[in-house]
Formats: C-alpha cells, structure tokens, sequence
C-alpha cells in the first residue's frame, strides 16, 4: 500500500483548523460541468506564477497565491484522466487506497483488495457510512476544473498523475456518493459543502490543490474563495508542488 496517508485526516498534511470556523458565506449547489463545454512530469507548462511550495499560509495569503487564469474547457473529455491505477502495483488502486486510508474504523480487506465492514466520516455532510459502496472518492478540485485551468496544456501522463494524486493528503477525499454528485464539477463559486462546519476546511483543500497543481483561478472563483476566507481566520494552508 502506498505511504500516502500517515494516518486519518486529523493528521493530514493540509491543516484546516475550525476553530471559530462557521463561514457565512451563500452556498449554492465532480466532474462534468452543467454547462461549457509534452513535458516530463514535474515540468507540465500552466500557472507559471505558483510558487513550488509552500509553509504555513493563511487561506486569504493562499489564495492570493494562485495566478490568475481564464478558464477555458475546449477539448475537455473525461477520459483524458486515466483513473483508479494500481500505481504500486499491490492490489489496491487509487480507490481503495483512499478508503483504506481515511476509514475511521479498518476495513476488511479480502482478495484483490475487495474491502468489507469499516467506517468512514464523510466531511463534506458530517455523514457516518459504514459501506465503502456508498462512498465516491471526490477529486476536490474536479477533473474538468482542471482541464479549464491548466491541465489541457498538461500530457496524458501528468493528468493520469493528477487524476490519482496519493502524494497528497487532500486532493483526493472519500464522501458520500449524494454529496460528489450535487458539487458535479462546479468550483466554489456555485458550490460548497452542505455542513458549515466543512467549508473553511474544503477552502483549504481547494486552494492547496490549486497551489499544488500550479492551477489558475477565475475572478468568479477568487471571489467567491475570498469571500470564504473572512469567515475562516483560523484556516491553515499548507502543501507541496507537485513532483
């Protein structure tokens, strides 16, 4: 199994304290947008002005990070992103790995890593689900918010990488199925989790996504990120560029 998690998500490598956290900003309702339609790894072209990493920022200094960009999905097809490989080739893919790793309660893991009992908290609704069935494993920053800020300048290598980011603790996250699918691949701007008392974490894994990928941000979504931001003072942001 890969290293990617040292343990659940209150060690992760993205701190988001809640501590006063309780945004008052208007929440509308990953990955196929309602509307709109090569380098080495580690060299992709896209978001020249990110920094390659990154101490202790607050959520406002993160997001004043991300440069600025026009999103644009020409092109844009699902399948540019390989999903769900087996990377380390022990049995389990990228699926299973984020189950494994966030279960609040171990599963059993059988034959070809088919995974029974468990708990898992999805964040997103403050949920309980004990069926890993009953889980999606949410790209936080969708795969078609990608496309539209950088990763269509990307190889299909350097998506499939994204596409099954273990090297992170919050790019990828288990929630339940209903919540996955009411954000589709809107951007904070259209949606943010139904419990309050996630989105000043959800802020934070977005932007360190961003800042990780050295993806853009729109005006509409830097608003809406910054309006976010003043209600959650406390939030921390850290991450790593991406390899």
């Amino acid at each position: 199994m890969t290293a990617r998690r040292l343990a659940p998500i209150a060690t992760a490598l993205l701190i988001a304290s809640l501590a006063g956290c309780n945004p008052s900003a208007a929440k509308t309702d990953s990955d196929s947008k309602p509307s709109a339609p090569a380098s080495q790894p580690g060299k992709a072209s896209a978001a020249p002005g990110a920094p390659a990493g990154g101490s202790d920022l607050s959520l406002a200094e993160g997001i004043a990070k991300i440069p600025a960009g026009t999103e644009d999905r020409t092109g844009y097809e699902r399948d540019s992103f390989r999903l769900w490989v087996d990377a380390d080739k022990d049995g389990c893919d990228t699926r299973k790995e984020v189950l494994i790793a966030e279960a609040v309660k171990a599963p059993d893991q059988g034959a070809r890593c088919v995974l029974s009992g468990g708990e898992w908290l999805s964040y997103y609704d403050e949920v309980t689900v004990t069926a890993a069935t009953k889980l999606d494993i949410d790209h936080v920053v969708p795969l078609a918010e990608a496309w539209d800020s950088g990763a269509s300048k990307w190889t299909a290598e350097r998506r499939e990488q994204y596409a099954n980011d273990l090297g992170a603790d919050r790019s990828l996250v288990a929630v339940t199925a209903k919540t996955n699918r009411s954000k589709a691949d809107r951007d904070p701007s259209e949606w943010l989790p139904p419990a309050a008392s996630a989105q000043c974490t959800y802020g934070a894994d977005w932007v360190a996504t961003k800042l990780r990928w050295k993806l853009t941000a729109d005006d509409k979504e830097r608003a809406a990120l910054e309006r976010l931001a003043k209600s959650c003072t406390d939030t921390v942001v850290k991450f790593e560029a991406a390899p």
